[in-house]
Formats: structure tokens, C-alpha cells, sequence
């Protein structure tokens, strides 16, 4: 269950330290390989005092304005009941623009594609994560080189190996062992700030604007490195329903953000005492003594940031299957107490086969750092673009300083994405390839669900009408309850009407249940059932659930009081129509989309699984849907 936001004030420490174990792993380690990106990447730069402060100076602002002025002093601010990350936000703005089709269609489209390349980033943040840990054994003993991929490799493949036993008794390390990573960087950084005290001149913006004005176009590329240090912004809003909004800015502005200054800070220090550093300079603050447990740190800080991803797509992928964007999928609770714990076998196995063709095919962090940034600046530009939608329309913010807003986080991550956009024919394709095919996905199964629903009410027969005739003249009743599953509660299942067609009979009690799934994180327990009386012990139940819940529909009828008598599963009986897609001509999706919806509804997990069903209560009735 996620934290709530009002959490008594001396939990408040608690909290943060949790949040540093899940919510600040990805942007914590950005410091491994930022700086030797910008002067020793794709695009180098000579490591000239006047350089290394115009760079300090970008990261500076950079963390900031991106960081703390968009995503935890505004972003933040757009929660839905507590919760963020842009499936959440998506269902605020799908509220805020229901009166305008033609805009809730565009936006939707680019919350749908922000989601989808959430997915390209949780490929890379591992990779080149891992990948830069372990290269630390590169400085310590250069014989070694040889073993950073296949260690790199080893270290992924047993992370995954272990999610579906669940992360709990190892999570309870993952707030101290960040602790203690954080505050190992600010020291290390402070160390050798006190060798080159002049570094501390880049906290003006005068240096990034005099970087810009003696580089030129050459400096506007730099930013396709300098944003690596922003990487993991987003996880902020995502996680924030975990702990609330305080903690993860206290843990920000009073711990994280002056570790990260100070070790970028060393690292530029060391620069300017000794240029040929830019080989790793990260690993070169440290003194020779403690190279070695330099590495093994770095690699648990990493461990810990790769599964702060996996962890995130688990969640956005619930919530997409919810919120009807993805087919259903197998999700199993890793935990018996904590209903956030989830995995998800299909998506685990998709994330490893990807990373692996990414450790395989870019072999080192500078390799991947040249691919790493079209995704994650493309989703800051949408988060952006949506947050602003939700707090002008549906909060109706002065709109003088919205707009405001609006253009200088636009700019700043515009300018982000236009450098990382050079990165397309290096590697950048990548991402943007997962986040096209994801995209393609959510969005085919979101239009096709739509078309089965236009195509199913067109022919559907009202149900109040229908069951008023049919208790006129009523068939057999028999014994138990019957459930049947109706995707519109006003209409007439499928399933009935095969049932009285064939077996031309009707349970003593009759349930027609639907579940409605709403726009925000969770429904309290007295609004989950809306229970109407038909007559003649037939019932219909709405069971709503919000888009971070697990859906239980034995677990609602029993709690269902209004239904009569406690529902005994031995004998109720559980009626569902199958749906055998056919694509045709007819106007809806291209031929092509139809096809991979019917492969997508084929492969999901079936409905009974998905609410917990008992398998051996259930009677499934085809029904044929031409789309």
C-alpha cells in the first residue's frame, strides 16, 4: 500500500531514508560516468580550467531548474491523491480535457508515448549503470578490462533472476546502503574541492553562458552529455505515492542534491589539478587504498538504481493494464503485506533480453552514454507539457505564471533534446525504437478495446427491458448463483443469452457484475460496490477499483451484503464470453493494427486468472467480434 502524504512529522526521517533507497538510485549514480562523458565522450572537450567550470556551472542549473524547480517544487504538485508518475497524470489530464475529444486525443497520445518510452529508458538505466560500476576495475587493475562485460552481464541476468522472489528482505538495505553512498560521495568530492577551491566559482551562471559564447554550436552538444546528470528526475514524481511529497524533498534538498554538487565539484577540482584524470574521474577521487571498495559500493549503489527500474515498470505496466492500455498480464504479489510488491514475469524477461543486447552491443558506459539521453529528455518535454495542462485547466493556476513556467522548463528541455537528438544514428535509435514498439502496443490495444466495445453495444439488447420480458415468462430457475461478467452493466451479456439459449435455465440468484476501473490510485472500501435490486434475486454490481489496485472479484461479492446471503463459492458458478477477434475491412484500425490486437487478446492472461477466479467455477460461452 502506498504511503500517504500526511505522515506524522517524526516519520518524516524514516521516510527519507527510504526514499534515498528507491527513488534517488537512478540520478545518484549519474556522477559514475557524467564527467568523463562530457570530456572524454562523443563529443570531447579539452579539460581547460575555463571548460571544466563552464560544465560545472551547466550541471549546477541543470540540477536546479530541472530537478528541484520542475520536478519537486512544481511537478510534484500535480498528484493525484498523492500518487504520481504519468500514468497517474495521464488519467488527470484524460479529467481535465473530457470536454474537448480533439484535445484529450492528442494529449492521451503523448502521455501514452512518454509511458512508452519510460520503457526504452528502463533498458538503458541498468546497462550503463552496471556497466560503469564495474569499469571501475579498469582503474584498479587495467588486466581486468576483459571481465567487465561478463561480470556486468553476470550482475544483471542474477538481479532478475531473483525478482519474483521479491525484493523485501533486500529492500530493507537499500535505504543505508544509498546512505552511505551519498554521503562517501560528498565526502570524496569535498576532499578535493579543498585541492582547487576556485571550482566553486561555477555556482554562477556566468560560466555556462561565457562556455556558450566561446564554444559556440560545439557547446550546444555538450548539453547531450551534461543532461546524464538529470537522468532519474522523473523518479521523483513517479515514486511519490511510496513516501509523499516531504520526504523525497527533504531528502533532496538537504542530502542528495549537495552530495551530487559536491562530487561533481571534486571531480572538476581534480580536472583542473590533473587533466589526464578524465580517464575515470570519478574513481580517481579516491585514494588508491580504496579503489576496491569504491567499486563494490558503486556496483550495490547500482544494483540498487536498476532495481528502482524494474521495480517502476512493474508499477506502470499495472497501472496501464488498468487503465486499459495493456492486455491483461500474469502479476504476482512478491509480498504478503505490502500490496505494492509485484512482478511481473512477461515484463521482467522483456527488460532483461533488452539490456542484454544493449551490454552486448555497446560493450562499455561510454558506448551506451552516446545512445542515453532521446528517451529520458523526451519524457521530461511530455511531463512538462501534461503537467501544465493538469494545474491550468483543472486547477486553473494563475495563467500568467503557468505560461511563464511553461517556457523556461519547455526551453531548458527542448535544449536537452535537441543536443541528444545528434545521438539518433549512434545508438539513440535504440531507445526510440523499445519506446515506438511499446507505443504501438499501448496504443493498439487502447483503439482496439474501443472498437470491441462500439461493436459489442451496437448489437447489444438493453438489459432492463430484456430481463422484464423475460421474468413475463420465466425459464427454469435452479439452484446457486450465477455470476456474469458484463463489460457494460446496462446491456444484456452474451453470456446469458448462450446460456438460456442452450441450457434454458436461470440460477435462483443472478449477479451481473462489471468492473469499472477509476482515475485515481485507490477506491475507499465504501465506495468499491454500487448494488442495484433487479427483482426476482437478480442483481447488478458495479465494482470499482483505481488503477494502482488489484482486482478481486470473489473477494468484493463476499463483502457484498446487499446481494443477500454471503456467497458461498461451492456454489456459484462464474459465466464468461470469449471473444474470438476476426479483422476485416471494415473502418476501425488498419488491417495490420487488427491483427496484433487479435495476437495481443489472444495472449492474455485470461480473465478468470486476472480477477482470481476459481478455474473449476467457471463456464466460458464464445461469442465472434468482427473488427
Amino acid at each position: 500500500m502506498s504511503a500517504r502524504v500526511d505522515q506524522p512529522r517524526q516519520a518524516l526521517p524514516a521516510l527519507a531514508l527510504g526514499a534515498l533507497g528507491v527513488v534517488f538510485g537512478d540520478i545518484g549514480t549519474s556522477p559514475l560516468y557524467t564527467m568523463k562523458e562530457v570530456f572524454a565522450g562523443s563529443h570531447p572537450l579539452a579539460t581547460s580550467p575555463a571548460n571544466v567550470l563552464g560544465i560545472l556551472s551547466l550541471i549546477f542549473w541543470a540540477l536546479v531548474i530541472v530537478v528541484s524547480l520542475k520536478y519537486v517544487v512544481f511537478v510534484m504538485r500535480a498528484d493525484n491523491r498523492g500518487e504520481g508518475g504519468i500514468m497517474a497524470m495521464l488519467a488527470l489530464v484524460q479529467r481535465a480535457t473530457q470536454n474537448n475529444p480533439r484535445l484529450a486525443w492528442t494529449l492521451t497520445s503523448f502521455g501514452i508515448f512518454g509511458a512508452a518510452l519510460f520503457y526504452g529508458d528502463g533498458m538503458i538505466t541498468p546497462a550503463i549503470s552496471v556497466l560503469s560500476a564495474v569499469e571501475g576495475l579498469q582503474v584498479a587493475a587495467p588486466g581486468l578490462e576483459p571481465l567487465i562485460v561478463p561480470l556486468s552481464l553476470g550482475i544483471l541476468i542474477g538481479l532478475f533472476m531473483i525478482q519474483s522472489k521479491g525484493t523485501a528482505r533486500m529492500g530493507v538495505l537499500f535505504g543505508p546502503v544509498m546512505l552511505l553512498w551519498f554521503a562517501t560521495l560528498g565526502l570524496l568530492g569535498l576532499v578535493n574541492i579543498a585541492h582547487a577551491p576556485e571550482v566553486l566559482g561555477a555556482l554562477s551562471p556566468l560560466h555556462a553562458f561565457e562556455f556558450f559564447g566561446v564554444h559556440k554550436g560545439y557547446g550546444f552538444l555538450a548539453l547531450g552529455a551534461v543532461v546524464l546528470a538529470v537522468t532519474g528526475a522523473e523518479a521523483l514524481y513517479a515514486d511519490m505515492g511510496h513516501f509523499g511529497k516531504q520526504p523525497i524533498r527533504l531528502a533532496w534538498f538537504f542530502f542528495v542534491l549537495p552530495a551530487l554538487m559536491l562530487n561533481y565539484f571534486g571531480q572538476g577540482a581534480l580536472l583542473i589539478e590533473d587533466p589526464s584524470a578524465i580517464e575515470n574521474p570519478f574513481y580517481l577521487l579516491a585514494p588508491e587504498w580504496a579503489l576496491y571498495p569504491m567499486i563494490a559500493l558503486a556496483t550495490a549503489a547500482t544494483i540498487i538504481a536498476s532495481q528502482a527500474v524494474i521495480t517502476g515498470a512493474f508499477s506502470i505496466s499495472r497501472q496501464a493494464i488498468q487503465l486499459g492500455y495493456l492486455p491483461r498480464m500474469q502479476i504476482l504479489h512478491t509480498s504478503e503485506h505490502e500490496i505494492g510488491q509485484i512482478y511481473i514475469p512477461f515484463i521482467n524477461w522483456m527488460l532483461l533480453a533488452g539490456i542484454v543486447a544493449l551490454v552486448l552491443g555497446f560493450q562499455s558506459s561510454t558506448h551506451l552514454a552516446a545512445a542515453y539521453g532521446i528517451a529520458v529528455t523526451g519524457t521530461m518535454a511530455i511531463d512538462t507539457i501534461l503537467g501544465f495542462i493538469v494545474v491550468t485547466v483543472l486547477w486553473r493556476w494563475n495563467r500568467l505564471l503557468t505560461v511563464s513556467g511553461l517556457i523556461l522548463f519547455l526551453t531548458v528541455d527542448l535544449a536537452f533534446f535537441g543536443a541528444n537528438s545528434l545521438k539518433l544514428l549512434h545508438g539513440g535509435w535504440f531507445p526510440l525504437a523499445m519506446g515506438a514498439v511499446a507505443f504501438v502496443l499501448l496504443s493498439t490495444w487502447k483503439r482496439g478495446r474501443m472498437i470491441v466495445r462500439e461493436r459489442l453495444q451496437s448489437s447489444a439488447i438493453e438489459l432492463d427491458p430484456f430481463l422484464a420480458s423475460l421474468m413475463a415468462n420465466p425459464p427454469l430457475r435452479v439452484p446457486g448463483n450465477a455470476i456474469f461478467l458484463n463489460t457494460h452493466p446496462n446491456a444484456v451479456p452474451h453470456a446469458l443469452l448462450h446460456n438460456l439459449a442452450h441450457n434454458k435455465v436461470l440460477h435462483e440468484r443472478v449477479v451481473f457484475v462489471t468492473v469499472l476501473t477509476k482515475d485515481i490510485p485507490y477506491v475507499k472500501e465504501e465506495d468499491r460496490i454500487q448494488v442495484s435490486h433487479l427483482g426476482d434475486g437478480l442483481f447488478r454490481v458495479l465494482i470499482h477499483y483505481g488503477f494502482k489496485e488489484t482486482p478481486d472479484i470473489p473477494l468484493a461479492l463476499r463483502q457484498c451484503k446487499a446481494c443477500g446471503d454471503n456467497f458461498n463459492l461451492l456454489e456459484t458458478s462464474f459465466f464468461f464470453s470469449r471473444e474470438t477477434l476476426i479483422p476485416t475491412d471494415l473502418p476501425g484500425m488498419a488491417l495490420w493494427r487488427e491483427r496484433l490486437f487479435a495476437w495481443m487478446s489472444r495472449n492474455a492472461q485470461s480473465a478468470m486468472s486476472f480477477f482470481n477466479i476459481p478455474p473449476n467455477r467457471v463456464i466460458e460461452l464464445g461469442t465472434q467480434i468482427e473488427l
